[in-house]
C-alpha cells in the first residue's frame, strides 16, 4: 500500500497549514448554491453568518457578475428566503419575503429587477401560509407560472398555517398504523403538498395585492392523487426538498415525487413521480409507478426529476430495491408523450444524484458520489448500458450546479479546506474560479489542499479501501501527532473531501491530531458491491476493515502516535464505537466518543424507517436469518468487556435512534465503573444544528479527548452533580 499525496509539490516535511477553532468554523459564512440568470451573465447566492457576540444570525444576498467576477451585496435582508430568475428581462426576479404584515405566519411575493437593485420591489401576492420551495417560469402570455410547497390539511388540501390553526383541547395523539413520527417530528393529520399559482400580466404589472390573490389563488396539485395505504405527500423525507418537484419550461406541467400510495411507508422505500397539469385540471398520472412502462425491476426510491429544455422528456433516477434506501440510483429518461422509459448508462456503478440537461437536450450532467467526493459527469442522453461516464471535476465535492447557455456548468462546491468554492467548468475541464472561501473568509484563511491526504489499505474481503487523512496546523512529518480515528455514519455513507459544520474534520485535527477516516464495508462512492456487503454483517466485515485501517495507519504513517489515540463516530459510527468498546480494537484507544449511536440492535425497532433495519439485518427480530444477526451484532452483549472511557451524546428529538440508546450505554458504562459522560440537548435531533449548542458540543468533546490524551490536566467542571 502507498500513501497518495493530494498535492505532491508541497512535500512531506513541513506544511504551513493554518488552524481553525470551533468558534471560527461555526461562525464562518455558510453559503447557498449560486443560481444563474437565463443569459448566464449573473448569479445570486446567500451568505449566512452567526455572531457569538450578538448571539444571532444574519443573511446577506450576493449578486455575482459571471463575466467580470465582481460580487456585490443586494439590498435584501434575512427576510428574503428564496428567489427565482423570472420576469420580462434577464435580470428580473420573483422572490419570497418570509414575512406578511397582514397574515401571521404567511409570506409575500415580490418582483424586482436586479439591473437596478436600488429600485423598490413590487409586492405581487400575499399568501396565507408559510409557502416555500419556489420554482417559476415565464409563460407564452407574458405571465409567470410558479409552484411552491406547504403543509396542507388532509381533509380538503388547503394550506396549513400553524399560527392560525385552532388549538386542540387535548394533546393526545392516536395511531392505528406505524410511522408515527419522522426524524424529529410526530406525524399529524397534515401533509406537505405542491401548490401551483399564476401571476397574470396586466396594466399594473404582475398581480394586484390590494385586491387579494388576483392571480387566482393557490391550487393543491397533490391532493387529488388517489391512495389506498399511504397518503401522498410532496416533498418527502425529513428535509422536504424543493428538488422533489419541478415545473416544465412552458409552465404547463408539474412533476412531483411522493411515496408509493399502495405501500406502507414504514416498510418500503418505493416512491414514484407523477405528472399533473399546472392548473390542476386533471388528476396526477404516474410516470414510473405501477401501470407505467418503467422497468419491472425498478421498484425503489426515485428522485432528481428534471424536465428537458423542450419539456417533452423527463430525466430522473430510481433504485431497484423497494426496501433498500442505499441501492444504486439508476438514470432514466421518460418520454412524456409516448410514455416510454429508457435507461441511460444502465451499468454505471455509481448512484446518480442531481441531474441537469444540456441546453440542446443531448447530454445529462449528473452529480454522483465517487471515490470520496461528489463529482460531475456529463452523460449522453442516449448512452448505452456499458457507457462509462468520465468525471470532469477534481477531488472537491459538488454541492449543486447549473448549466449555462455557453454549455459550461456553474458549480458550487466544497472541501475539507473550503466551505464554498464557486467556479465554471466545461466538458474539457477548463475551469474559472470566482470564489474560494479559504482565500476570502477570515475564519478560514490559510486552509488549503495540503491539509488532506488519502491512503489505501486492504479490506477484509481483499478489496482496496480508502481513508482520508487530515493534518493539523503547521503539520511537520518529522514530528509525531496523536490520532483521531473517525468512523462515519450511515452506514451507507462515506468520509471524504467535504466540508461539514457538524463533523468538521479539520477542526478536529487542529486540536493537535492527525485524523484518519476510513471507508469500510458499507461505504458509498466506491461501487455498489462495497455498499451492499454490509447487509447482515454490521459488526464483522466493517469492524475487521477498521482493524486493518488502524493497523495500516500505525504501520505506515510515522507521524502518527497510535499509543495515544481516540475513536469517534456518529450514528452507525456511534454504533461502531460501542461495538469497538467490547472488542480488542477498543484497547487501542485512550477514549471514545459516541454521538447518537446504537447500544442494542433490538432497539432499532424503535426507529421510524423499518425498511432500513429489516434490510441491514436481513429480517426481523423474531424469525428468519435476521434474528441471529440482531443477536450477533448487539454491542451490549459484550458489556462485560467495556473498559475504555467513553463520551456519549444523545439528543431528545432524535427519533431515528431514540435517546434511550444513549442512556442505556451510559447506564452500563457507569454501572461498570467506566469513566463516561452523557451530553443531551432537548431541542436537537440526530444532528446538533443550533450554533450555540454546536459550540458547547465541540467544547465538551474536545475537553474529553484532550484530557485522555494528556493535552490538558483535568476535565472541566460542567457536568451536573447528582
Amino acid at each position: 500500500m502507498v500513501t497518495m499525496r493530494v498535492t505532491a509539490a508541497w512535500g512531506l516535511l513541513v506544511q504551513l497549514a493554518y488552524s481553525i477553532t470551533p468558534e471560527q468554523m461555526i461562525s464562518a459564512p455558510r453559503y447557498s448554491a449560486a443560481s444563474p440568470n437565463p443569459s448566464g451573465e449573473w448569479a445570486v447566492f446567500t451568505s449566512a453568518n452567526y455572531s457569538f457576540e450578538e448571539h444571532e444570525s444574519s443573511t446577506t444576498w450576493k449578486l455575482i457578475n459571471l463575466v467580470s467576477g465582481d460580487i456585490t451585496d443586494l439590498p435584501w435582508g434575512s427576510e428574503v428566503s428564496e428567489a427565482a430568475w423570472v420576469g420580462p428581462t434577464n435580470t428580473s426576479v420573483l422572490y419570497i419575503n418570509g414575512t406578511n404584515d397582514h397574515i401571521p405566519g404567511g409570506v409575500t411575493l415580490y418582483t424586482a429587477d436586479l439591473a437596478d437593485a436600488s429600485a423598490a420591489p413590487t409586492l405581487v401576492a400575499s399568501l396565507p401560509a408559510p409557502y416555500s420551495g419556489l420554482h417559476a417560469v415565464n409563460t407564452a402570455s407574458g405571465g409567470i407560472n410558479f409552484v411552491l410547497s406547504c403543509l396542507a390539511y388532509g381533509e380538503n388540501g388547503t394550506a396549513y398555517n400553524e399560527e392560525l390553526a385552532p388549538t386542540p383541547v387535548n394533546t393526545g395523539r392516536l395511531y392505528d398504523s406505524i410511522y408515527v413520527r419522522h426524524w424529529d417530528t410526530w406525524i399529524t393529520k397534515e401533509r406537505y403538498a405542491v401548490f401551483g399559482g399564476s401571476l397574470s400580466k396586466n396594466t399594473s404589472g404582475y398581480g394586484n395585492c390590494s385586491a387579494g390573490l388576483s392571480f387566482g389563488g393557490m391550487k393543491n396539485l397533490v391532493h387529488a392523487l388517489e391512495y389506498n395505504v399511504t397518503r401522498p405527500e410532496s416533498p418527502v423525507g425529513s428535509s422536504f426538498d424543493a428538488g422533489d418537484y419541478d415545473i416544465s419550461p412552458d409552465g404547463s406541467q408539474v412533476v412531483f415525487l411522493t411515496k408509493a400510495p399502495e405501500l406502507p411507508k414504514a416498510n418500503f422505500t418505493a416512491s414514484y413521480l407523477y405528472l399533473v397539469p399546472h392548473d390542476g385540471s386533471s388528476a396526477p398520472m404516474a410516470i414510473n409507478g405501477p401501470g407505467s412502462s418503467a422497468p419491472a425491476a425498478a421498484q425503489g426510491a426515485s428522485g432528481g426529476a428534471e424536465f428537458s429544455p423542450d419539456g417533452r422528456k423527463l430525466a430522473y433516477y430510481q433504485m431497484d430495491g423497494g426496501s433498500y434506501e442505499s441501492d444504486r440510483s439508476k438514470l432514466y429518461v421518460a418520454d412524456l408523450e409516448t410514455k416510454e422509459i429508457t435507461p441511460v448508462a444502465a451499468d454505471w456503478d455509481r448512484s446518480a444524484g442531481s441531474i441537469r440537461w444540456s441546453k440542446d437536450g443531448s447530454t445529462l450532467w449528473v452529480a454522483a458520489d465517487s471515490i470520496g467526493s461528489t463529482k460531475l459527469f456529463p452523460v449522453p442522453v442516449d448512452a448505452a448500458a456499458d457507457y462509462e461516464p468520465a468525471n470532469i471535476t477534481d477531488i472537491t465535492s459538488v454541492s449543486d450546479f447549473y448549466i449555462l447557455p455557453s454549455g459550461e456548468a456553474l458549480v458550487s462546491a466544497n472541501s475539507v479546506w473550503a466551505s464554498y468554492l464557486l467556479y465554471t467548468i466545461n466538458a474539457d475541464r477548463e475551469t474559472k474560479y470566482f470564489y474560494k472561501s479559504n482565500e476570502e473568509d477570515a475564519n478560514l484563511a490559510g486552509l488549503g489542499p495540503e491539509d488532506v491526504d488519502f491512503i489505501w489499505y486492504e479490506g477484509t474481503n481483499g478489496d482496496q479501501q480508502q481513508a482520508i487523512v487530515v493534518y493539523p496546523e503547521d503539520f511537520n512529518a518529522s514530528k509525531v501527532y496523536d490520532l483521531v480515528f473517525y468512523v462515519h455514519g450511515g452506514p451507507q455513507s462515506y468520509t471524504g473531501n467535504t466540508w461539514s459544520t457538524r463533523w468538521n474534520l479539520k477542526t478536529w485535527a487542529d486540536q493537535g491530531y492527525v485524523l484518519v477516516g476510513p471507508n469500510p464495508t458499507g461505504s458509498t462512492s466506491y461501487g455498489q458491491n462495497l455498499t451492499d456487503n454490509i447487509q447482515a454483517r454490521w459488526g464483522s466485515w466493517p469492524y475487521e476493515d477498521l482493524v486493518n485501517a488502524h493497523k495500516y495507519a500505525c504501520d505506515n504513517l510515522p507521524y502518527v502516535n497510535c499509543s495515544n489515540a481516540v475513536g469517534a463516530g456518529a450514528s452507525y459510527g456511534g454504533y461502531m464505537m460501542n461495538w469497538i468498546q467490547g472488542h480488542d480494537l477498543g484497547d487501542q484507544f485512550k477514549a471514545l466518543v459516541c454521538h447518537d449511536g446504537v447500544a442494542t440492535t433490538y432497539a432499532d425497532w424503535s426507529t421510524e424507517e423499518l425498511w432500513f433495519t429489516r434490510h441491514d439485518f436481513n429480517g426481523t427480530i423474531w424469525e428468519g436469518p435476521g434474528r441471529s444477526n440482531y443477536v450477533a451484532w448487539d454491542p451490549l452483549t459484550h458489556a462485560k468487556n467495556f473498559s475504555t472511557p467513553e463520551f456519549i451524546v444523545h439528543n431528545e428529538l432524535d427519533y431515528r435512534l431514540p435517546v434511550s440508546e444513549g442512556l442505556a450505554m451510559f447506564n452500563v458504562l457507569q454501572t461498570r465503573g467506566v469513566p463516561s459522560r452523557f451530553l443531551s440537548f432537548p431541542d436537537e435531533n440526530h444532528w446538533v444544528l443550533n450554533q450555540e449548542n454546536s459550540l458547547f458540543w465541540h467544547q465538551e468533546i474536545f475537553n474529553w479527548i484532550n484530557y485522555y490524551t494528556g493535552k490538558i490536566e483535568s476535565l472541566d467542571g460542567n457536568a451536573i452533580q447528582m
